[in-house]
């Protein structure tokens, strides 16, 4: 079994992973709260020059302390990595949900809509703007209360600077203005994002979804969408007001607060006194990059798969129930794709190996982790999965897929094909039915 320490914290499997960093489980050893380490190459930083970025992004995360946004702990450092510690959310992304559901109830859509405006509105007040608003950087909490994550295109004004200027955020929310290159208000643009999440929410499909960018940039430049018959004439009456070109005409967040629709049922959240946001961590980390260093330790061989430990499967399961790990049944709201086999896990191996040549992608594998990549099926982008492999038992084997990067919808189709073919080593119970599916545990 291989044991991995950071510090205080124990790190567990691999739950998320971007080009840049990847995200872990892990557990305070002292408190035995669980919470998600995000980790960055400090060789990689330096490469790609993205130290004032991944600092910016770091210190925006601690000075924004809302409800609604995920919530940074502490920053540490190992002579190798950077270790970004944050809340541990359990409810997997919104997305996930639009895309089991279909679209979501209009009274469910507004309580959504509403947590959102809460915590942009909160961002804005302390000079932070998002950019990268979209339903995949919406999680949310066992509670099914909404969290913003992902601040690494977050902006804070410069001084003196009123307009910013990089292009940036993903083209089906994206503001107008932002395509422009002419310079935008980073608060206009994050509500014109709010706007197409709302319609995304209440519709279960984008008010501008094109295959080719030209068609779909100038789709967005005209505003030119049409809402589906089931939008109440409220609804509909916002999302136009937001959904509108012009950034100076664009109805601002107080007035989507005073709106009839926004404001029914509505709770705004009672800020406290502030807390006393220290960035002496952010500071050790990156101002002195040869000190504060944390102890890493890692035993045990890795001649097989990853055990999983008690700690993990526990969160794994939400519960002492770890039949969630295997229920088809309690898949009904998040995406943590896995299945589970009784097949050697060399065997498991070479049986994705061929489908994923089958469906032309690319594989690297080693020490039983795979990365599948390839177009994907709508021709814009490239669809990257990793595939892990973990023993929770003898001769049982949790294979657990995520996407690496792409559209999150071309991950799920693609999901469903792997598990076609792979009918042959998925396990299943004595009534026949197969031990796989979108579990609701975590988001992919």
């Amino acid at each position: 079994m291989v044991m991995r320490k950071v510090g205080k914290y124990e790190v567990g499997r691999t739950i998320g992973e971007g080009t840049f960093a990847k995200v872990k489980f892990a557990q305070n050893t002292e408190t035995a709260e669980t919470v998600a380490i995000k980790i960055l190459s400090k060789s990689t930083i330096l490469k790609h020059k993205m130290v004032d970025q991944i600092k910016r992004e770091i210190s925006i995360m601690k000075i924004v302390r809302h409800p609604n946004i995920v919530r940074l702990h502490e920053v540490l450092a190992s002579q190798a990595k950077i270790y970004i510690i944050l809340e541990f959310i359990t409810g997997g992304e919104l997305f996930d949900k639009i895309v089991h559901q279909g679209r979501l109830g209009e009274n469910e859509s507004r309580r959504y809509f509403q947590q959102l405006i809460d915590a942009v509105d909160y961002c804005h007040s302390k000079g932070v703007y998002h950019r990268d608003l979209k339903p995949e950087n919406l999680l949310l909490d066992s509670n099914g209360n909404l969290k913003i994550s992902d601040f690494g295109l977050s902006a804070l004004p410069q001084q003196g600077v009123g307009l910013l200027h990089t292009t940036c955020g993903t083209p089906n929310y994206v503001a107008p203005e932002v395509l422009s290159h002419l310079g935008y208000d980073g608060s206009a643009a994050d509500v014109w994002s709010c706007g197409v999440i709302l319609y995304v929410l209440m519709a279960g499909y984008l008010p501008f979804d094109e295959t080719d960018l030209p068609t779909l940039y100038r789709k967005v430049n005209a505003a030119e969408f049409s809402s589906p018959p089931w939008f109440s004439p409220g609804a509909d009456s916002l999302i136009h007001r937001i959904l509108d070109p012009n950034p100076k005409t664009r109805i601002q967040i107080e007035g989507i607060k005073n709106d009839p629709w926004f404001s029914k049922n509505y709770v705004a959240i009672r800020h406290g006194e502030e807390e006393e946001v220290n960035l002496d961590d952010v500071r050790a980390v990156f101002d002195d990059i040869e000190d504060q260093y944390v102890s890493e330790q890692r035993d045990g061989n890795e001649g097989g798969p990853l055990i999983m430990n008690a700690f993990e499967m526990i969160t794994l399961s939400q519960g002492l129930n770890l039949s969630v790990l295997f229920d088809r049944q309690q898949d009904y709201v998040k995406c943590q794709t896995r299945f589970v086999s009784r097949e050697p896990a060399k065997a498991i191996i070479s049986s994705i190996d061929a489908v994923a040549q089958s469906m032309n992608l690319k594989v690297h594998s080693r020490n039983y982790k795979m990365r599948l990549e390839g177009i994907s099926s709508n021709k814009i982008g490239q669809l990257a999965v990793v595939v892990e492999i973990f023993e929770v038992a003898p001769s049982l084997f949790m294979v657990d897929v995520r996407k690496a990067a792409g559209d999150t919808l071309e991950y799920h189709k693609f999901y469903k094909i792997l598990c076609s073919k792979l009918k042959h080593i998925i396990w299943k119970s004595s009534e026949g039915t197969p031990k796989s599916g979108l579990l609701r545990t975590m988001s992919c």
